[in-house]
């Protein structure tokens, strides 16, 4: 739809500007050829700002928490206290490619994950409530 008023809008273009050329001398018709130019930069003015703003507030920041957090999942070792997107809190025993197993809870119960599925590496160690209670 898009196209096809770009097109009618082409065609329309020309005929009214060699209408205008034919009754006004050509200083005139520069001008006027000028002004469309100006007319249409501030028609997509307001778009471009709103695209800037957008890139700015939402697509850079979010490109930016993205590289984080595939750094942070390619830096995850033995060892290391995580949380998983589900809330489970554990150690990781072992990793083999995109699959980690996690050991959870004071009986060291051992849970496989995926790599994708953890959420964040705790800095400090946070017992579980099973582990506070026994």
């Amino acid at each position: 739809m898009l196209n096809a008023l770009t097109h009618l809008l082409a065609d329309a273009a020309p005929a009214t500007t060699a209408a205008a050329s034919a009754t006004l001398d050509p200083a005139t018709a520069e001008m006027s050829g000028a002004a469309g130019v100006v007319g249409m930069i501030g028609t997509f003015l307001p778009m471009i700002l709103i695209f800037v703003v957008f890139y700015f507030l939402l697509i850079r920041p979010q490109r930016k928490k993205d590289k984080e957090a595939k750094a942070m999942l390619a830096a995850l070792k033995v060892g290391d206290r995580i949380c998983t997107i589900g809330g489970i809190y554990g150690t990781i025993s072992n990793i083999k490619d995109d699959v980690l197993t996690v050991e959870v809870g004071a009986e060291k119960t051992k849970l496989v994950f995926a790599r994708w599925a953890i959420r964040n590496v705790e800095e400090i160690s946070i017992s579980n409530d099973a582990e506070a209670l026994i």
